[in-house]
């Protein structure tokens, strides 16, 4: 394939790529990003590219990989090293202690606030928290799976409007 063939090949492939770029990077200008790197990577190793197989594959894999490759860069620039001779920084965190108090208050809220539902959305939501499943709680209690669910989302409800004060405190 020649290079005038192989550039075409691409430009009818590239399009396809920009939103499988948007869903890896979640960023309009970091899926260009992405996707321009994708292509300069084919085109500068297109001798790689077997001609006769898929080239949307291809381009797929060399994305996918270059975001991956860059994802761990990042990350990897984001840690830090301690590089002081007696790992002052390292060892500075081994004698500090938290301040727990305030967790406990919203320990304790949350338990308040659970135990004032009403016990028709308490047993529900409190299974559900456990782990059960919708069509567990529903044969154990013998209601119905949409009853379940409704009182399930009506005990979340109760419980987000009780604890407003923390909305954005946790989130």
């Amino acid at each position: 394939m020649t290079t005038l063939e192989f550039t075409y090949n691409i430009g009818k492939v590239s399009k396809s790529l920009k939103p499988f770029a948007l869903r890896l990077t979640r960023d309009h200008e970091d899926a260009n990003d992405l996707l321009q790197d994708t292509l300069i990577k084919a085109f500068t190793n297109r001798e790689k590219y077997a001609e006769g197989t898929n080239l949307k594959a291809w381009l797929y894999t060399i994305m996918k990989n270059t975001f991956i490759t860059n994802y761990q860069r990042m990350v990897r620039k984001n840690t830090f090293i301690d590089t002081t001779d007696n790992l002052h920084y390292i060892n500075s965190f081994e004698n500090s202690t938290e301040n727990d108090a305030y967790s406990a208050f919203v320990v304790d809220d949350i338990d308040k606030a659970v135990k004032s539902l009403d016990e028709s959305y308490r047993t529900p939501f409190m299974m559900h928290f456990r782990g059960f499943k919708y069509h567990e709680i529903a044969c154990k209690l013998n209601i119905p799976i949409g009853t379940v669910k409704n009182r399930i989302h009506i005990a979340r409800k109760e419980l987000k409007d009780s604890l407003h004060m923390y909305a954005y405190a946790y989130s």
